[in-house]
C-alpha cells in the first residue's frame, strides 16, 4: 500500500463535471494497493498519516499533525502508484491489486480514518477523476509499509 500524501489549502474530486469530494486546508491522499497489502498496512499507514505531523506550529516549525489543526482528508484511489517504471518507457501494473480486492481495501482504510473521528471525502473507485488543489508549501510526502 502506497500513499502520496498532499498538504493542501484546498483540493476538490470531480467525476463526470460534478465534484463528489471536497477539503479545505489538509491533507489530499492518493491511495495505491498492490498485491498481497492487508489490513495490517491499512493500519499502519492510517496511523502514519494521522500522527504526520507536517503542519507549522506558532514557531514555523513542521510539528502539529492533520488532528491538531481541525484538518480535513480527501482520499483519492489512484491504482497508477503501484506502477513498475522500472524497465522500458511503458509502465506495468502487475503490482496493483486486482479491483475488487483494492476496493475493499479501499474503503477499510477510509473507514479507519473515519474511526480516528475524521470526516473523509473521497473520489469514486474507478472513475475518471479530475483532481484540483493548491498544494501549501509545496509539501508533499511518500508513505509505504
Amino acid at each position: 500500500m502506497k500513499l502520496l500524501v498532499q498538504r493542501v489549502l484546498e483540493a476538490n474530486v470531480e467525476v463526470e463535471n460534478k465534484i463528489v469530494g471536497s477539503i479545505k486546508k489538509g491533507l489530499l491522499v492518493f491511495l495505491g494497493v498492490e498485491k498481497g497489502d492487508d489490513i495490517t498496512k491499512a493500519k499502519y499507514l492510517s496511523n502514519k498519516l494521522t500522527s504526520l505531523r507536517i503542519f507549522e506550529d506558532e514557531n514555523e516549525k513542521m510539528n502539529l499533525n492533520v488532528g491538531d489543526i481541525g484538518g480535513e482528508i480527501l482520499v483519492v484511489s489512484q491504482f497508477t502508484l503501484a506502477a513498475d517504471t522500472s524497465n522500458g518507457n511503458r509502465p506495468s501494473f502487475t503490482n496493483a491489486e486486482e479491483p475488487t480486492k483494492a476496493r475493499e481495501m479501499y474503503c477499510y482504510f477510509n473507514n479507519l480514518l473515519k474511526e480516528k473521528g475524521f470526516d473523509v471525502q473521497n473520489g469514486i473507485f474507478q472513475a475518471d477523476m479530475k483532481v484540483r488543489l493548491i498544494n501549501d508549501g509545496p509539501a508533499t510526502f511518500w508513505l509505504e509499509r
